[in-house]
Parts: C-alpha cells; sequence; structure tokens
C-alpha cells in the first residue's frame, strides 16, 4: 500500500485574531489526570469531492476551504490555539517541590498539515476487517504523550487533511489534557459546519453552540492545582517508546444484531435479584464483546478480568454545561472471574457492566475530584502494558452519541470512521455511532496477535457482526 508524503504544514490561528493580554486556562483534576496519555485521534473517510470544472486547482482550492473554516472554528475553540506551560507551585499549597500546569491562551495557533497518499483508494480501508497500518499515517502529532507538549511548546490540537486516489481523510489529534471525546466532536462538528455552510463566506450562522471555556473546580480547590513533581518526566513515570504490537479491527454491529443482545441480556436477567435496571443496548453488546475477548485470550476460569468504562458527567454533575469545553469524565470498573463471564451468560456480564455504571454518581465524583489534588494519580499506558497480568484488561473509550456521519464539509456525508496510532493496547475498545444509524454500534477493537486472530474465529461473537461500513 502506498506511503503518505507530506505537502505542506503550517500553524493556523484562530479567525477572528483575539486581542487583549493571553488569557490562562487553569486545568483540573480531570484534565490533569490524562495529560500523561497520547493524543486523542480520529479522523473521517470523505468522497472526493466534485471537480469544480474550472482551470484552478480543485485539490488547492479544497484544502484551502478546509483550512480557512479550520481557522473559523479555531475561533470559536480559540484556547486550543494556545500552548500548555508550566509554573511553580504555591510554597503555601505544596510541600517540597511542586508545579502547576495550565492552558495560556496565547493564539499562537493549531497545527494544519496537507498529506497525499496517491497509492490508496478508499477501499483499501473500508473493505478489509483488518485495518490497515497505513492509517495511522494520516494523524498529525503522533506517538505524543500530552505532557510532551510542555516542553517542546507543541500544539495541543491539529489537524491533517490527506488526499487518497479516490478519497479524502480528515483528521484531528487533539492534547487529552485539554479536551475529551466530547470536545473533541464538538469542535469536529463545528469544523464541518462551518465548511458546509460557509463556502467561503466568514459570516454564516451556525447551530453548533458555542462552547464553554471556564473550567469547572470544585469550592476549596485550589487553582491552579499544585502537583507534588520537580520535574515533568517525573510525572510521566516509565515512558513506554514503543507498544507491544495489537491488531485491529472495525466490526459493525446492525440495529437488529444489538436488539437481539439487549433482549437476550434482558431475559437471561429477568427475575433476578437486585437487577431492577433494565440493560442499555451498549451494556448488552461489550458484554458480547467481554465475554469473546476471555475465550479469546484463554482466560483462566479463576483468573480475574477487569472491564474499564467511561462515565460523562455533563448532565450527571451539577453545574457542568453540555458544551463544556474540557474533559468532564469519569472511569468505572467492572471485575469478574474469567469463568464467571463464561459460565453465568450474557445478561451476567452485562449486569456487571450495567451496575459499574450505576455505582457512578455526582456524589461520588464530588469525592474524586475533592481528594484528587491531596493524592493525584494520573492515567499511563506504560502501566497497562507492563501490569503483572497485563492481558486480562478491557477499556472502552468514545461513544456511540458522538455525531461522526453528519460531519459534511460539503460535498456528502463520511464513508467511515478511523482513529490514529494512540493509546493502541491490547484490549483497548473504541465505540462509534454505526453508518446506518437507527441503534446500529459500530467497535474498534485492538488485540494482542495471539488473541486477536481467535477472536474473528469466534463463530458466536461474529454471528452478530455485519458489513464494516
Amino acid at each position: 500500500m502506498g506511503d503518505v508524503r507530506i505537502v505542506s504544514r503550517r500553524m493556523v490561528r484562530p479567525e477572528p485574531i483575539t486581542s487583549g493580554p493571553p488569557e490562562t486556562i487553569h486545568l483540573t483534576p480531570w484534565d490533569l489526570r490524562v495529560i500523561t496519555v497520547d493524543n486523542i485521534q480520529k479522523g473521517i473517510l470523505l468522497p472526493k469531492p466534485p471537480a469544480t470544472g474550472g482551470r484552478g486547482n480543485d485539490a488547492a482550492a479544497m484544502v484551502e476551504r478546509l483550512e480557512l473554516s479550520f481557522a473559523r472554528a479555531l475561533g470559536r475553540f480559540y484556547p486550543y490555539a494556545g500552548r500548555l506551560a508550566v509554573a511553580p507551585g504555591s510554597k503555601d499549597d505544596a510541600e517540597g517541590e511542586s508545579m502547576a500546569i495550565s492552558l495560556r491562551c496565547s493564539g499562537e495557533g493549531a497545527e494544519f498539515v496537507h498529506a497525499v497518499a496517491p497509492g490508496v483508494a478508499v477501499a483499501d480501508i473500508t473493505v478489509p476487517l483488518c485495518i490497515p497500518r497505513v492509517v495511522w499515517s494520516f494523524f498529525p502529532l503522533d506517538r505524543l504523550l500530552g505532557v510532551d507538549a510542555i516542553a517542546d511548546s507543541r500544539p495541543v490540537l491539529a489537524a491533517q487533511v490527506t488526499e487518497l486516489t479516490d478519497g479524502l481523510f480528515v483528521a484531528m489529534s487533539a492534547n487529552h489534557g485539554v479536551a475529551d471525546g466530547t470536545t473533541f466532536w464538538h469542535f469536529f462538528n463545528t469544523w464541518s459546519e462551518i465548511s458546509r455552510l460557509s463556502d467561503g463566506d466568514a459570516g454564516c450562522e451556525i447551530s453548533s453552540p458555542l462552547p464553554v471555556h471556564r473550567r469547572w473546580f470544585l469550592d476549596g480547590c485550589p487553582v491552579p492545582i499544585p502537583l507534588p513533581f520537580g520535574k515533568l518526566e517525573d510525572i510521566i513515570g516509565q515512558r513506554v517508546d514503543t507498544y507491544p504490537p495489537v491488531e485491529e479491527c472495525f466490526l459493525h454491529f446492525s440495529a437488529e444484531s444489538v436488539r437481539k443482545l439487549k433482549a437476550k441480556a434482558n431475559a437471561e436477567m429477568a427475575g433476578a435479584a437486585a437487577t431492577d435496571t433494565a440493560i442499555s443496548s451498549l451494556q448488552a453488546l461489550l458484554a458480547h464483546l467481554w465475554r469473546a475477548v476471555c475465550r479469546a485470550r484463554r482466560l483462566a476460569p479463576d483468573q480475574k478480568t477487569v472491564y474499564h468504562l467511561l462515565a460523562g458527567c455533563r448532565g450527571r454533575v451539577d453545574g457542568i454545561p453540555a458544551s463544556y469545553a474540557g474533559n468532564a469524565v469519569e472511569h468505572a470498573t467492572a471485575i469478574s472471574p474469567a469463568g464467571e463471564i463464561l459460565e453465568r451468560g450474557l445478561g451476567w456480564a452485562a449486569w456487571l457492566l450495567n451496575r459499574a455504571v450505576a455505582s457512578f454518581d455526582e456524589a461520588s465524583a464530588r469525592e474524586r475530584l475533592a481528594s484528587w489534588p491531596r493524592n493525584p494519580g494520573f492515567m499511563r499506558m506504560s502501566e497497562v502494558v507492563t501490569a503483572p497480568h497485563p492481558h486480562t484488561t478491557v477499556a472502552t473509550g468514545s461513544s456511540p452519541r458522538f455525531d461522526v456521519y453528519g460531519n459534511d464539509f460539503g460535498w456528502g456525508s463520511p464513508v467511515a470512521v478511523r482513529s490514529g496510532s494512540g493509546n493502541k493496547v491490547d484490549g483497548k475498545v473504541t465505540v462509534y455511532e454505526g453508518t446506518g444509524g437507527g441503534g446500529s454500534i459500530a467497535l474498534e477493537v485492538c488485540l494482542s496477535p495471539e488473541a486477536f486472530p481467535r477472536l474473528l474465529a469466534d463463530e458466536e461473537f461474529m454471528d452478530m457482526v455485519g458489513m464494516a461500513d
């Protein structure tokens, strides 16, 4: 498959350009906790823009249109044209050495990359069940932790537009320390709508709501939060330059398959004690995957297996607006011996996931936030891959509620969505809305090279899988 060649790379400043002294946004515990993981990397595959019929260069005009609309979207998300900065912590707030990390809204710009992949076609990405590794080359700011942006004053946001033989891949990479998946797709939706509606008109009105950049802190939380470290490398801990290899696939589950799994899970748990809450479609689907992964990994019956889920705090925690631009996510965890996951059925596994999510509420979120500044902890992928039992965990990110296929930049809806190399470890699962809508869901699944072929050969699991894209 063909190589990806960079045509141009430039910094794009927000439009309109803001004036006045730079604003400083101090990061919350939710932000700081994930500054030690790779950037969020998601992108969409679009049909090739139609030829204009003019004498000009259609490709150059298309790239210019995307760059201008990116700059205007950046005008609404102006902090993401800034840079992360570190300053000494207050001696009154922490014993010994400390530091504070903030986002300085300096307006220096976000990176915009134009690339070409003349040997790659749309079908090369959408047809294979296994995702070709060339897709990782469609993403900028690759293989960087969020905290790496501080030392080299790197941008916290970047976009890459890659021309294929018969399509276009539009990707973004965002520093996880300043944005979660909700904010990421809010920016993407804003960008595509501006491109679709403006066609070069800077005065267009769009429906995407304005982001809320003011960070939310608990009363009594020190701002900025002093981190008890003398240097940035102490925050990172053990750095893993290369994660162990994984294979990845993109699996589409039709609305009918999802409904069947949900009905089966709820029927299995009907009448059981303490199961008055209905199992959701997503919980049933993830339980179906969890059981298949246990089989693929050939876990011993008494081996503990762990499933990590994300629970959004917008709408759950008072004071967090829907358009909050930052991290607002907590983690929920289900743990069980592998034997019980397999023997007690789909409903049991789904109920464990249901209970994990139900255990999260506003009180628990506030408790975690209150304790974090006193004992800060960070997500580190290095700890995942070097754990004593690294092949027992499944971790799900993203959400089927994110609007992926509504990102029409002006010449058609996306035909596929894919992610970059960031945080790709054994057991990582990314959830998307399905291409058909109506309750369909897609999963991007990463597993070790040993377990991966066994997952794809699992008839019980694959019988529910439809055609990808």
